[in-house]
């Protein structure tokens, strides 16, 4: 069976939104680790506002590796209204995101990255879908905005990895214990 692997960038109080307001100034190693994340995935979900808004970025990036692989990937986007950019690789989730998540990751294939989306994120975390959580974590406290963890039920974790970057990011991954 396929993992479902959540990926978001926070601020140290927890903060998803917007990350390039102080996701700003990360090293090799940071890189490294999202280009090793990536290199097992074969499928994203969005959330429609981050595909509405990286629809219109990334396919005109060079910021590389991320744009060859997010523009050539599959991508499954949660949403109930037409997308109105179209984007090469893109289907519309059909109905629930859950039940189709479930269908998804009993399917032949690698890794289903969740990149971004937060409402999406949370969804599937809250239905326990989610088989791992990455976390690159800036050294700034950001203050107001959407926490990823917000709204959620508690939730047990086991750590897979964690480690700090020389520019202080943190990045640690965990697996959801269900």
């Amino acid at each position: 069976m396929r993992k479902v692997v959540a990926f978001e960038f926070l601020s140290l109080d927890g903060v998803a939104e917007s990350p390039d307001r102080f996701f700003v100034d990360w090293d090799d190693v940071v890189d490294a680790s999202g280009s090793a994340l990536i290199a097992t995935q074969d499928a994203v979900l969005l959330g429609r506002r981050s595909y509405d808004e990286w629809a219109g970025f990334w396919p005109s990036s060079d910021i590389e590796p991320f744009a060859t692989f997010i523009n050539g990937v599959a991508k499954y986007v949660a949403t109930s209204t037409p997308l109105e950019q179209e984007w090469a690789n893109t289907s519309v989730i059909e109905g629930d995101p859950v039940g189709f998540v479930r269908e998804l990751k009993d399917r032949p294939g690698g890794d289903i990255g969740v990149h971004a989306s937060i409402s999406l994120t949370q969804a599937l975390l809250a239905a326990g879908v989610v088989d791992e959580l990455r976390l690159a974590v800036a050294p700034v406290v950001i203050g107001s905005g959407r926490r990823l963890f917000d709204g959620l039920a508690p939730m047990r974790l086991e750590p897979i990895r964690s480690l700090t970057t020389p520019s202080g990011y943190l990045l640690v991954d965990y697996r959801t214990i269900g």
